[in-house]
């Protein structure tokens, strides 16, 4: 059996590897002339490492048991990590249960609501009712108004800006839900891990198995059109030729598939609302010291143009980075920001003015990179109600199917939830094989 994918990300890849397992001849295709998406990576000149920051923790059991898979066992790297949280223009550590209880903005009465409603976040298993409440009502009627605002007000503003009054509590609950579990029980501080190499480890793993298979990748390839064949099977057109498949999957964004599949194919069903996206700019440095010690520093100051820090360094061995310090500065914007219109020269000047904010003691000399990175569409604002808004996708034809994040409604996008997603579609394709 011959199967197509269109879309090299991370998605598109596991589901390569997993198909190619099942002894089906696999042909992925991916516009870019880099595999990975926004999972992909980025020379900085002495190394190799991920355009936008990753991080695997210890709950994500759907991507390290498919990283395990890949032969990458032994690439897994686990570290305590620090948390920390800048507010009315100074740092505090939040990296476990002690400093968490001594965070001097919060009195003992909020502390105790703050972590009542981490605790009683984690454990909500029903997350529609969470869609019909916004986040802010959500967080004042659990853990009290002082506490929402003295601590998550000021981080959903930073985070959202003015779009946080739309935001269901379903935002807050997917992060409480992943991220806290990240703290082990015995030591009650934070593990992460990653892989060594980054992610280019993972994609070259990825090509290196499908190759070894029989797959084919086609990189810097846009395909124009696909289309069914009357005797069965989906054809795709690209370039000057035309290839046929028995089946087709469409792991691309869903107006690239309004754009190159024929109708009949699939329908959509849209809701009078428009979806409106999260995107982000992100500046990040290699340099010579590091800048943080905190591998997450959330900021509650809106002087500062970036949503947070994180500090890549403070969890990766430096041998990874040449012994270099690398950083990451983004700021996460709906689609209709300003910001996208500057160039990277202004936006490289603007967060650097930040960064010499939040860190007077800075000195640029140190710097041995900057690199401004951007992604349009990361993922969608979860406004009240949003899983009936959401893009409904049908195909039409028995040869043809979809597989894309869009359809995401009670998850972060994270590279777990998409090795989780194609485990599910492979469960149901298994029949198809």
């Amino acid at each position: 059996m011959k199967i197509g994918i269109i879309g090299g990300g991370f998605m598109g890849l596991t589901l390569a590897h997993k198909l190619a397992k099942a002894d089906v001849e696999v042909t992925v295709f991916e516009s870019e002339g880099q595999l990975g998406g926004l999972a992909t990576h980025f020379n900085y000149g002495a190394f190799i490492w991920d355009k936008f920051y990753h991080v695997i923790l210890p709950t994500d059991n759907f991507l390290i048991d498919f990283l395990v898979d890949l032969g990458l066992k032994d690439n897994i790297s686990w570290r305590h990590s620090l948390t920390g949280y800048y507010v009315q223009k100074k740092f505090y550590s939040i990296s476990n249960s002690k400093e968490f209880l001594l965070f001097p903005p919060l009195g003992v009465w909020d502390k105790m609501m703050l972590a009542y409603t981490i605790f009683y976040g984690s454990r909500i298993k029903d997350w529609k009712k969470l869609e019909k409440i916004s986040v802010k009502d959500w967080l004042i009627k659990i853990g009290g108004k002082r506490t929402y605002d003295k601590f998550w007000s000021p981080l959903l503003l930073a985070k959202l800006g003015e779009n946080h009054e739309k935001v269901s509590a379903v935002f807050i609950w997917t992060y409480i839900t992943r991220l806290f579990k990240a703290r082990s029980s015995a030591a009650q501080k934070e593990t992460m891990g990653y892989v060594n190499g980054g992610y280019k480890t993972v994609f070259d793993a990825l090509e290196k198995s499908l190759f070894a298979k029989g797959g084919n990748i086609h990189l810097n390839t846009s395909v124009h059109a696909i289309g069914s064949k009357p005797s069965g099977g989906i054809t795709v057109a690209h370039g000057d030729k035309t290839e046929h498949f028995d089946k087709v999957v469409f792991t691309a964004p869903l107006n690239v598939l309004e754009n190159v599949v024929a109708p009949d194919l699939f329908e959509i069903e849209t809701s009078s609302k428009k979806v409106e996206y999260l995107g982000v700019i992100c500046l990040v440095l290699t340099t010579r010291k590091p800048m943080t010690p905190y591998y997450v520093l959330n900021i509650a100051d809106k002087e500062i143009p970036f949503t947070g820090v994180i500090g890549m360094s403070s969890l990766v061995d430096l041998d990874q980075t040449n012994g270099d310090h690398i950083t990451y500065f983004p700021k996460y914007i709906t689609q209709d920001h300003a910001l996208w219109g500057k160039s990277d020269e202004e936006l490289e000047t603007l967060f650097l003015a930040g960064a010499g904010r939040l860190y007077p003691e800075f000195d640029r000399g140190d710097i041995i990179t900057a690199a401004i990175h951007r992604a349009f569409k990361v993922q969608p604002l979860q406004v009240l109600n949003y899983s009936q808004i959401i893009p409904k996708t049908r195909t039409r034809h028995s040869d043809f199917y979809i597989l894309n994040t869009s359809q995401f409604v009670n998850d972060t996008l994270n590279n777990n939830s998409v090795v989780k997603q194609v485990e599910h579609f492979m469960a149901n394709f298994a029949a198809e094989l």
